[in-house]
């Protein structure tokens, strides 16, 4: 094996790798965020340690991942798709990392609510961490296929999760007006609301770092690529 050939199967080793670790730190995220909601919508406090376990984890891997994405680019020098690879790939756990803080949020939140004084809200808001979920689990799977029609779809699904957010907290709003008593666990029921609509954007995100790494387009301030 010559020099050269050692250095290209170095290299792919090290992105093939760097992607295993992005799946495996999507799928805490991911876990993590539907374990939080879990949480709020049964009052099991035995998922608000394991989401805090899970955290640890997110975090270490959040910290292991971009140590390896700064070796590759000093050790490999990546250029065009590789180097827009390993940039998304940065971008991409941090957006991770940051639906791992939105699930703590919802979990430590979620300790100070009545489920039976606010039941038919929290049961909306299953659904509507439901939709957000699922659009992690698409932008992951964009990710893992290169996928660039995904970003377009996902901006539709943001939309819906934004009017779920928009109707709960205006009826949360209200609630906490009629009854008093009720403005504590109203108020933090606003506040996981509005954390699993930022998860949906983390979601976004990722889906479109893929629409830069495949064809060099940033989709930030409404900046569209071509349609597949």
């Amino acid at each position: 094996m010559t020099l050269n050939e050692h250095a290209v199967r170095a290299f792919d080793a090290d992105i093939a790798g760097m992607r295993r670790a992005v799946v495996e730190m999507g799928a805490l995220a991911e876990r993590q965020f539907r374990r939080a909601v879990e949480s709020v919508v049964t009052g099991d406090a035995a998922l608000v340690a394991q989401v805090l376990a899970d955290e640890r984890v997110v975090n270490a891997l959040h910290l292991q991942i971009d140590d390896l994405c700064n070796r590759i680019i000093a050790l490999r020098q990546p250029i065009a798709i590789d180097l827009r690879e390993v940039i998304g790939v940065i971008h991409t756990i941090s957006d991770l990392e940051r639906v791992g803080d939105e699930a703590k949020k919802i979990a430590l939140k979620g300790r100070a609510i009545d489920q039976s004084a606010l039941s038919e809200q929290i049961g909306r808001i299953g659904g509507m961490a439901a939709q957000a979920g699922e659009m992690l689990t698409r932008a992951i799977d964009a990710f893992v296929r290169h996928d660039t029609r995904v970003a377009r779809q996902l901006g539709a699904c943001d939309d819906s999760v934004d009017d779920l957010r928009d109707t709960l907290v205006d009826e949360l709003t209200a609630r906490m007006r009629a009854e008093p008593t009720q403005v504590a666990p109203a108020l933090e029921l606003i506040l996981i609301v509005q954390s699993i609509e930022r998860v949906a954007d983390h979601a976004e995100n990722v889906a479109e770092y893929v629409v830069n790494v495949v064809q060099g387009v940033d989709m930030r301030h409404g900046n569209l690529p071509a349609a597949a």
